[in-house]
């Protein structure tokens, strides 16, 4: 088996960087938390396991297709992903809902057609960084439900640098992908901030969208073909630049998070690698400046690969974590952090300068770009320690049209009031962008109901206010009850059909993108 994350949190144990000291003072001033340690996760040995369900003669049938796992360790680190939620549950120990065992497939759909006949539900696993509820162990009517670990299916299955296309199974991380085609001068051109972790086919499922997406593109946008492997069979589609041939059948496996069936091949659309990447900081008076000046950028073809906007709130607890000195002062007048990053082609930059300087932007020059970077990944370890210390900390994403981007800006932020909240924009369209909050605030007696609260309010405030529920954490168990307000009850029936024919026994992750 690959290398595997803590059950409790984010990473390999001691792996990633800690908060810094004075970062305490910071809690205590801001949030009224005194800073000290307050919680700690409970230890392996400690953790609540209900005994395996799954039944000798179900488990004998699947050892003759694929290795089948029922040890302690390994159920108890695929029972969740890494939301705030699931991690208080992991960190109290909590894993009753953990898969009764764990198969790591060789035949997948051979292991389908056995979970579907002997009625045994199936939770693909990729890299585990659901922040959705997209790997809850949810049963619905069955008594038995397995993970079933595609890690092992990690292989490059063909690289065509001709073609600036690689084909992948799905198990294969990002950093070993992007391995793989750094021989041919080439890289995947994804980067979301769970890239050291996550897989291939995740990504797909899931619509995932990372830092350099402006410039390259979600995954969506790159997947040229790809094999659904269903309860029914498999959905294969050609790896062509374009087809007529009717609807794209494509979509109906990109964002199906392993409701209908597993992904077990994916064509992506690749890049040359840049021959140099530069990144820079900018400041802007407010946040509706840096807003209009994006607006003005992107539909002037003129945005780099990476634009990433941070209001004054957001700024100004960045730089404070950051413990900044000089440059944290100048921008903590309420000026908002603008971050580009070009990939390569830099050619743009004097024209983008020219335009950010008329409009009112202070050039920040390259530290705080390379300070960004530095730090890119550095958040879901930091959220660890702020657990220990008593603190609620989660995100909500989601995206709009230019004009409506401020009103949807406000009403979230209204639906969070008592919480600190900072915001910013990280991805640009020609008709719109994205907002990404992150949400601060003293845990509560029941630290679960308070966030349930809040999330609730906020995903109530995102569609009255007209946003998408999810731009890019997919829809899981945690949005499943907002996606009729995106899509419509006929929207929903649509995807209640399509799931009953690639899964007449309903096994595929239930309770997963569909209301219940």
């Amino acid at each position: 088996m690959r290398r595997e994350q803590v059950f409790s949190g984010w990473g390999e144990p001691g792996a990633g960087p800690s908060l810094p000291a004075h970062a305490r003072a910071l809690l205590r001033d801001e949030l009224g938390i005194p800073g000290g340690v307050v919680s700690r996760p409970v230890a392996l040995d400690d953790v609540v396991l209900a005994p395996s369900a799954l039944p000798g003669r179900v488990r004998d049938r699947l050892a003759r297709v694929a290795e089948v796992r029922d040890d302690r360790e390994a159920r108890i680190l695929r029972c969740r992903g890494k939301s705030y939620l699931d991690l208080l549950a992991q960190r109290a120990g909590d894993c009753a809902s953990a898969p009764d065992a764990v198969v790591v497939p060789g035949d997948v759909a051979a292991v389908l057609r056995i979970c579907a006949e002997e009625g045994v539900a199936v939770v693909p696993f990729g890299g585990g960084t659901s922040v959705v509820g997209g790997l809850a162990g949810l049963r619905g009517c069955f008594e038995a439900l397995v993970s079933l670990d595609l890690g092992r299916l990690d292989g490059v299955l063909g690289v065509d640098a001709a073609s600036l296309t690689a084909v992948f199974e799905p198990g294969i991380r990002l950093p070993e992908a992007d391995r793989a085609l750094r021989a041919s001068g080439l890289t995947l051109g994804h980067v979301p901030q769970s890239y050291e972790w996550v897989s291939v086919g995740g990504c797909v499922a899931t619509r995932s969208a990372g830092q350099v997406s402006t410039g390259y593109g979600r995954i969506d946008e790159n997947v040229l073909g790809l094999d659904l492997t269903t309860p029914s069979g498999t959905l294969r589609t050609l790896d062509v630049a374009a087809t007529a041939a009717g609807p794209d059948l494509r979509q109906l496996a990109i964002g199906s998070e392993g409701a209908l069936g597993v992904i077990t091949r994916v064509a992506l659309r690749v890049h040359p690698l840049p021959a140099g990447v530069h990144r820079e900081g900018w400041s802007l008076p407010t946040f509706a400046d840096g807003v209009e000046a994006l607006r003005r950028l992107e539909q002037e073809g003129l945005a780099p690969e990476i634009a990433r906007l941070s209001d004054a709130e957001e700024t100004r607890l960045s730089l404070a974590l950051a413990g900044t000195g000089r440059l944290g002062r100048a921008l903590l007048g309420g000026r908002c952090l603008l971050v580009l990053g070009w990939e390569g082609r830099t050619g743009r930059r004097r024209a983008v300068a020219k335009r950010l300087l008329r409009w009112g932007a202070l050039p920040l020059g390259a530290k705080p770009g390379r300070a960004w970077t530095a730090s890119r990944f550095a958040g879901p370890y930091l959220r660890d320690d702020l657990m220990d210390r008593g603190v609620l900390v989660e995100t909500v994403e989601t995206a709009t049209s230019w004009s409506s981007l401020a009103h949807l800006y406000a009403t979230v932020r209204a639906a969070f009031a008592g919480a600190h909240v900072g915001c910013h924009v990280s991805h640009l369209y020609p008709t719109g962008a994205s907002l990404y909050f992150t949400i601060l605030a003293r845990q509560h007696a029941d630290p679960a109901a308070q966030w349930r609260t809040l999330k609730a309010r906020a995903l109530d405030a995102i569609v009255s206010a007209g946003g998408t529920i999810t731009h890019h954490h997919a829809i899981g168990h945690d949005h499943a009850p907002w996606l009729e307000a995106e899509i419509g009850p006929l929207g929903v029936d649509l995807l209640r059909t399509l799931k009953a024919h690639c899964d007449p026994a309903g096994i595929m992750n239930p309770g997963k993108l569909l209301p219940t």
